[in-house]
């Protein structure tokens, strides 16, 4: 009567550890577009802006962070930092660009799984050019 028992203790702990494990960050296969289009090749956030990702996770991008135009997606304008490296978190760790339309964060560009990972909600962000 005890090896049932002891089964179905085990299959509760595995259960909720499981459940513990952080949630992956949705991702899109996505292709990076390094055309000449319009806009800032580099800006500066003028205000820090936090951001809550679906997985839990929050990161703040800094005020006077400066961001460099790598190129484009069907999305937006694609930025990576300067003299930094800008990781968001789910599951695994991910270097991310910040993916903007409109003064507006919408998203992430991940180089390194070549991917586009949205957010469920835009945020407004300010921004201005940067030397």
């Amino acid at each position: 009567m005890r090896k049932p028992m002891l089964h179905w203790a085990v299959a509760c702990i595995a259960m909720a550890c499981l459940s513990a494990c952080a949630p992956m960050i949705s991702t899109a296969p996505a292709m990076l577009s390094t055309d000449n289009a319009t806009g800032p090749s580099r800006i500066q956030l003028k205000s820090a802006t936090e951001i809550r990702l679906e997985t839990g996770y929050t990161r703040t991008l800094a005020a006077g962070s400066n961001w460099q135009r790598v190129g484009t997606l069907s999305q937006g304008a694609v930025y990576r930092p300067v003299g930094t490296i800008f990781t968001i978190e789910g599951r695994q760790v991910h270097e991310a660009y910040l993916v903007i339309a409109s003064q507006r964060l919408v998203g992430f560009y991940l180089p390194g799984e070549q991917a586009y990972s949205p957010l469920s909600t835009a945020v407004s962000i300010t921004t201005g050019e940067s030397k």
